[in-house]
């Protein structure tokens, strides 16, 4: 009887009743997650980013503005018209003096004037400023006392005191005070002419004040500057010329060409010496023909383009004196007219492409 063979087989295996714990059910959902495909996530910054190109941009709205702009508009028109369909105003013979030889003579004195007076003020005005800011009260006291007389007194009562000296004193001489040594002697109405006692008086009132005007933009400097400057042994000259007055010129400049534009202007009050500048020569002409408007007129033209000429330097040696102290340096009128026309020439040019799209 073959033998009978048994097969142990083991039991089911005892299933696991224990509870499902916290623990259990995170690590199950993490291993659940990771078996899935990665979403992309989606940041805040995203949805505002696309939220932002939704929006459309509007320019902003100055409804005054225009306002203002059309209310201008229409004075300055109405100004214009006045002056081109009055026929009072005479445009015939403004045209026909404006460039005649006796006023282009005029002028010419007028601009010879204003060089030599302001040429010698400004120098003049430097040195009172130098002494002003001296430390010995002798200068001190002398510049003050300068700038003092001939601000407080008006420019016509200096120019005919200068233009009567002569009776005041007969003779003018050089030589040694207090003595009889005399080098040479002079009369003095033949030597303060008109023209002399014109200079004269404009010169040392344009002194007074640009004695103060170039103070005042000495002291503007920063005096840490002048320390270092001096701590390093750089000599006084050298720190006036290379450190303290280019620095001062960007304060000095402004009054100083308003100065120099007011000087222009000041020369017509010569007119009492009977000195042959502009405004004389054109009093001349309309007491002769009666025509004062028209001749005012030249007059004030020619002004107006002297101060013109004179406004367009200003800007350009400001500009040149602002290097040190501005990164980019302000453009000038051609070049705001030319980025003003390169950029309405691109803005036309993408909006023609845009539209070829369309």
């Amino acid at each position: 009887m073959p033998p009978t063979t048994t097969r142990v087989t083991n039991p089911d295996p005892v299933q696991d009743t224990t509870p499902e714990t916290a623990l259990d059910k995170v690590q199950n959902t993490v291993q659940n997650t990771e078996s899935e495909t990665v979403q992309p996530v989606v940041t805040p910054s995203d949805t505002t980013d696309s939220a932002i190109a939704d929006y459309k941009v509007v320019a902003a709205v100055h409804p005054w503005r225009w306002v203002g702009t059309v209310v201008v508009a229409g004075i300055a028109a109405a100004i214009l018209y006045s002056l081109i369909t009055n026929p009072r105003w005479e445009w015939g013979v403004v045209a026909q003096w404006f460039t005649a030889e006796s006023i282009l003579r005029g002028l010419g004195q007028t601009l010879k004037l204003t060089l030599i007076s302001g040429s010698l003020g400004f120098a003049l005005g430097f040195v009172l400023a130098l002494m002003r800011l001296s430390s010995s009260p002798l200068f001190s006291s002398v510049s003050w006392t300068f700038s003092w007389i001939f601000r407080s007194t008006p420019l016509l009562v200096q120019l005919l005191l200068w233009y009567n000296l002569g009776y005041l004193y007969e003779t003018i001489r050089l030589g040694v005070p207090f003595t009889s040594i005399t080098f040479a002697e002079f009369q003095t109405t033949s030597l303060i002419s008109q023209f002399a006692a014109a200079v004269l008086g404009l010169t040392l009132n344009q002194a007074a004040y640009s004695a103060e005007i170039i103070r005042g933009g000495i002291l503007s400097v920063d005096q840490g500057q002048i320390e270092a400057a001096t701590a390093l042994g750089i000599p006084r000259w050298r720190r006036s010329t290379r450190i303290v007055l280019p620095q001062a010129m960007r304060a000095i400049l402004p009054t100083a060409f308003n100065e120099i534009i007011g000087l222009v202007k000041g020369t017509s009050i010569v007119y009492v010496l009977a000195y042959s500048e502009l405004f004389y020569t054109v009093q001349v002409i309309y007491n002769r023909t009666q025509q004062v408007l028209p001749m005012l007129l030249v007059a004030t033209i020619w002004y107006i383009v002297i101060t013109s000429v004179l406004s367009v330097a200003q800007y350009y040696i400001e500009r040149h004196y602002s290097r040190g102290a501005l990164r980019t340096l302000p453009p000038t009128p051609l070049q705001k007219l030319r980025g003003f026309f390169t950029t309405h020439a691109a803005t036309g040019t993408s909006i023609n492409s845009s539209k070829g799209q369309l």
